[in-house]
């Protein structure tokens, strides 16, 4: 009788046992229940005091997942298009007035400014986008700043195709690349997690004005005066 009885136990005890493997191996309780043909109950006694499972997503179930969100995105990036392009015929051609302003605010969010602890009236520009470069340069042919007082200059990071972002601005601006500075290299840092990188990545441009500290007053005196111009009269 007590023979008969261990070998009932025994069996139970492997089962519980392996039960516990499955479960700490990320199996569900269907996938355990399915592969020792026990009830659901007595897997969930049996493994109830472990940790539950990460969650599992199969490549049927990530497809399904892009097939129900495909055609969402497809009508967002629509949308998303057709409003860009819709506010972008808003804007048509701008006048030599509307450029003016428009540098003279570009300039003053991404240009250098002189600080109270350190007077320094210099016209300097630097950016990543070809477009902030470009509008940037027809501003200053807007206000008659011959091309013989730029200098321009690469700003990079050392890990980055160097030669190729130098001729890529090269072109961009319409020089040669023998006429450009000396490229300021940034020193890499394995610690950090640089996001701008790939084929796109080309660092930024420099753009320094010669003589420019009369012009430096000038802007500083325009930027003051589009803010007076937006305030409530008194």
């Amino acid at each position: 009788m007590r023979d008969e009885a261990e070998h009932m136990v025994q069996p139970k005890t492997d089962m519980q046992a392996r039960a516990r493997e499955l479960r700490l191996a990320g199996r569900t309780y269907d996938e355990i229940v399915a592969e020792l043909g026990v009830s659901k109950s007595s897997v969930s006694l049996w493994v109830r005091d472990l940790p539950r499972p990460a969650r599992k997503i199969t490549e049927h179930s990530r497809a399904m997942a892009e097939a129900r969100w495909e055609p969402l995105r497809r009508a967002r990036d629509l949308q998303r298009q057709e409003t860009k392009s819709a506010a972008t015929q808003e804007i048509g051609r701008i006048s030599d007035r509307e450029l003016f302003i428009a540098g003279v605010a570009l300039y003053w969010a991404e240009g250098t400014k002189s600080k109270p602890h350190r007077r320094s009236e210099l016209v300097t520009f630097v950016n990543s986008d070809p477009d902030m470069i470009s509008l940037y340069l027809a501003w200053l042919r807007l206000l008659g700043v011959e091309n013989s007082r730029l200098r321009f200059h690469v700003l990079i990071h050392e890990s980055a195709d160097v030669a190729a972002a130098e001729h890529f601005w090269a072109e961009h601006v319409g020089i040669g690349i023998g006429s450009f500075g000396k490229t300021t290299l940034k020193r890499h840092n394995p610690k950090t997690v640089r996001k701008n990188v790939g084929e796109n990545y080309r660092g930024c441009l420099t753009v320094r004005v010669l003589q420019g500290a009369d012009l430096y007053r000038r802007i500083e005196g325009w930027w003051y005066g589009i803010v007076l111009g937006v305030k409530p009269a008194a």
